[in-house]
């Protein structure tokens, strides 16, 4: 007679769904029966996005590979385990049930620990779906009751403490963060890291006390109410609710009483097997300790799951390091840090970029011949993270600063991940699993995985936090090609088209709505790549107000608020200079604005003034003051023409042969707000001595005794590319009519978020098609691109002076009812010449130091 195999797992969290989730994925002939037993009353959810629970009521549940089956997987919901009995192999519950086990696996967990401090029994917690629940009631209930934001008290500047302090001021209430560290975050970043993201967190109107800590709770004469709290270097802060999120104390108490051992610092001790000291007995998650070491951490959380699950049905997996990668999941601030992040390998060095006004700190480290990356730490611009991440302990294919792209890198384009990079870090997935999925290895039937959907669900790459998805994307497309298969070229889930099918499906139906596209051409709602894509491609062929007649849900951040948000969540404006050319009236107009708004100024590498640090809701009125004043919208925040940079060609220098700045002022207005796949630049240049660097531009344009020369497809930042000369010796008005054919080609033909460059790299015949399509029309289409151009420009209108006409619009640009309504002066602006700087004690204490820009390698122990 056969017995079924009884697997218990004691916790409902991530940890205990995972190893469920591995055994049935393993199991499919279902030969075992799996318990879970959760203390908490909702089904298993994710923790790590708590931090969205925090704003609306979303569901967090898990959502399995492989659907369990009630028959053998039963979830005992608001059940606790009381005791374990490990020599009959029994479980005792608070219910009074005795539950038998072959084999047990403890995945208890961690509580928020909560100092013994006079007052503690008033303090709150943020760990689980009911602290958040009853985090957001009590503060929209507090602020009802005072007609006032509520002052809410943050203990802790880990990962957790910074997402309960910064979603509890997005829902209104005025916060404060203490923490004990020096700078924020300071178990994974160092101190410029640190300073910079305190920088930006306290830009976020957080107030931030550093290097102390609660001392105790003040109470009102009930005992009940806070009313403030005393930190230990004295001062006192008012609260109304007090938060504690200063890490985890893991759950052991039942394998303590069971006689298992435990780590030296508590949790229960496993080895890479993940095994406990008595037989048939695992633990994984943030109850179990290796090496002495527990951690809270999502990615060794399912490692373990995916050992136990391996040697449970015989297999022989390991668990052997801890994998301690983090990003910060909090709106408008982007940290991740990995590896060595901190530097203490032998000889290391460390690459550093600093750019204190836009709140960007970037750092590699390598090794000391400058070759192989040991970590990094990304803090206001994480985006090299996904790349990197999987890189690490392998030899870069360049120099280490190529990868920042906060100074203008990009990476190698076309790195080829070894096998054993780790594209998932929370899944544990490698790139040579990728690859085996993709082409039908381990996949149920063999089937091979020629999609992104199903290489998700097989591999489980990208099916979590959702972060390297691009780099399987980009694995995917290289195995197709180097199988010789189709490449599919759909935009997204959503839409099996093309961007280009795309554009020709919108311009030969006329549709304006995205509901309608997508309903007739697409499937479901859509999402961040297509949303943005459709409303550029209606942008460019139908022109009208971007945010109108319901576009404005399918914008991204910037374009939504009409500017260019920052790092500290404040906003930069940057009025039209078409050519750099600006009167002195208008010079002093843009100075009284900034001397009236608290802004800061600097002029760009594109010869306009940026002015930074507007709130949101200031934004209309400095556009209406620039309005009054001549000056309209840049597009600084669109991928659209952002400016036409010019020498002062002929009218002021001796070598000039051409009137450069008047062409560029002409090309500016022609094409200002066009809008297409990726941003663009022109420049113009009175002679061959090129100061208008217009070689290094989309469209480039250099002056000839006989006319213009047309170059095509420059741009600048990493891989910088030259153009090339399309065409020479031009006369204006021909000059005007290949722009026309050029642009709206690119327009109608470029990818999502291909620069021209690459546009011309990977077009069938390069250049010479370009030439033959441009100026010898062989497709035709001449007249239809110069018609197309037309009507662009005569519809053009300028989306500031529309917003302002229009109340209804500028309701987009009011935030809450009691938002200040004078400049920030928290906001710690850089003084005039002298700029960068140390920064003081005082803003280390604040965390808002100043750091010193550009990429440099510092001297080991140097600041």
């Amino acid at each position: 007679m056969t017995t079924t195999r009884e697997i218990l797992i004691i916790g409902g969290g991530p940890a205990g769904h995972r190893t469920a989730d591995a055994l049935r994925a393993r199991d499919p002939e279902l030969a075992t029966r799996i318990t879970v037993i959760s203390e908490e009353s909702h089904a298993p959810y994710d923790r790590v996005a708590l931090s969205r629970r925090l704003q609306a009521d979303v569901d967090l549940s898990l959502v399995s590979q492989t659907e369990w089956h009630p028959d053998h997987v039963a979830v005992l919901s608001g059940v606790r385990a009381t005791a374990i009995d490990t020599a009959n192999h029994v479980v005792e519950t608070d219910d009074g049930r005795r539950l038998a086990y072959d084999e047990l696996v403890l995945a208890t967990g961690s509580s928020a620990p909560v100092p013994d401090i006079p007052g503690s029994e008033q303090i709150r917690v943020y760990r689980t779906i009911d602290d958040v629940d009853w985090l957001r009631a009590e503060v929209d209930r507090l602020a009802t009751a005072f007609d006032r934001p509520p002052r809410v008290v943050v203990a802790g500047g880990g990962l957790l403490g910074l997402e309960a302090a910064g979603g509890l001021a997005a829902r209104g209430a005025q916060a404060a963060l203490v923490h004990s560290g020096p700078w924020l975050m300071s178990a994974q970043l160092d101190q410029g890291a640190g300073q910079a993201l305190g920088r930006v967190i306290a830009g976020k109107g957080i107030a931030l006390h550093l290097g102390t800590r609660p001392r105790d709770l003040q109470l009102a004469e009930d005992g009940v109410t806070v009313t403030g709290v005393r930190l230990n270097n004295g001062q006192k802060l008012e609260a109304d609710l007090v938060v504690f999120a200063i890490g985890i104390t893991p759950r052991d108490e039942l394998a303590r009483a069971a006689g298992i051992e435990l780590g030296p610092r508590g949790g229960i001790a496993i080895g890479t097997d993940c095994r406990t000291s008595v037989p048939d007995v695992f633990a994984v998650g943030e109850v179990a300790s290796f090496e002495g070491r527990c951690t809270g951490l999502v990615a060794p959380a399912n490692a373990m799951a995916e050992v136990v699950a391996d040697r449970l049905l015989g297999g022989s997996a390991e668990f052997t390091s801890i994998d301690d990668a983090t990003k910060l999941k909090l709106a408008g601030v982007d940290v991740a840090s990995f590896g060595d992040a901190l530097g203490v390998t032998e000889g290391a060095l460390e690459v550093v970029y600093a750019d204190p006004v836009r709140g960007v700190y970037q750092k590699l480290v390598v090794t000391d011949d400058a070759k192989t990356l040991l970590g990094g730490i990304f803090v206001g611009d994480a985006s090299p993270y996904s790349l990197l991440r999987p890189l690490l302990g392998t030899e870069l294919a360049d120099e280490p600063g190529a990868y920042l792209s906060a100074a203008g890198g990009d990476g190698p384009a076309n790195t080829d991940l070894p096998d054993a990079a780790l594209v998932c870090s929370c899944n544990n997935v490698t790139a040579h699993t990728i690859r085996d999925v993709v082409h039908g290895v381990g996949t149920p039937d063999g089937e091979a995985c020629t999609e992104l959907g199903p290489l998700k669900t097989c591999s489980r790459a990208g099916t979590q936090c959702g972060s390297c998805v691009p780099l399987v994307k980009k694995i995917l497309e290289t195995e197709l090609l180097k199988s010789g298969m189709a490449v599919s070229k759909a935009l997204c889930e959503h839409f099996q088209l093309s961007r280009q099918e795309l554009f020709e499906t919108v311009r030969v139906t006329g549709l304006t709505s995205f509901d309608e596209i997508i309903s007739r051409y697409g499937t479901g709602r859509g999402c961040d790549v297509c949303k943005p894509t459709v409303a550029s491609v209606i942008a460019s062929q139908h022109q009208g107000y971007i945010l109108g007649e319901g576009r404005a849900g399918l914008q991204d951040t910037n374009d939504r608020a009409l500017a260019n948000m920052q790092r500290d969540g404040s906003y930069s404006v940057m009025p039209r200079m078409a050519g750099g050319e600006i009167t002195p009236q208008k010079l002093a107009v843009l100075a009284q604005v900034a001397i009236d708004f608290g802004l800061y100024t600097k002029i760009t590498g594109g010869q306009r003034i940026d002015m930074f640090g507007a709130r949101l809701d200031q934004l209309p009125d400095i556009w209406k003051r620039l309005v009054d004043a001549g000056f309209e919208s840049g597009q600084a925040y669109g991928k659209a023409l952002r400016n036409v940079k010019s020498c002062v060609g002929s009218t002021w220098c001796r070598y000039g042969v051409q009137d450069a700045v008047s062409m560029a002022v002409m090309l500016e207005h022609r094409y200002r707000g066009l809008r297409g796949p990726h941003k663009f630049k022109f420049g113009v240049s009175g002679c061959a001595r090129e100061c208008a660097e217009a070689r290094a531009k989309d469209v480039g344009i250099i002056a000839t005794e006989q006319g213009w020369n047309m170059y095509v497809g420059g741009n600048g930042g990493y891989q910088p590319a030259h153009g090339q000369l399309l065409v020479g010796d031009l006369d204006d008005a021909t000059l005007i009519k290949y722009i026309d054919r050029y642009m709206m080609y690119y327009i109608r033909t470029g990818d999502r978020l291909q620069r021209t460059a690459r546009w011309i790299e990977e077009m069938e015949g390069g250049l010479e098609h370009v030439y033959d399509v441009v100026v010898n029309d062989s497709l035709g289409l001449a007249d239809e691109l110069e018609a197309a151009m037309a009507k662009h420009t005569e519809n053009y209108e300028d989306e500031w002076a529309a917003t302002l006409r229009d109340p209804e619009r500028l309701r987009r640009f009011r935030t809450f009812v009691n938002a200040p309504h004078e400049p920030d002066p928290s906001h710690l602006r850089v003084p005039e010449r002298g700029q960068v700087r140390p920064p003081t004690d005082e803003e280390r204490a604040d965390g808002k130091g100043v750091l010193l820009s550009g990429p440099r390698i510092p001297m080991r122990g140097e600041l």
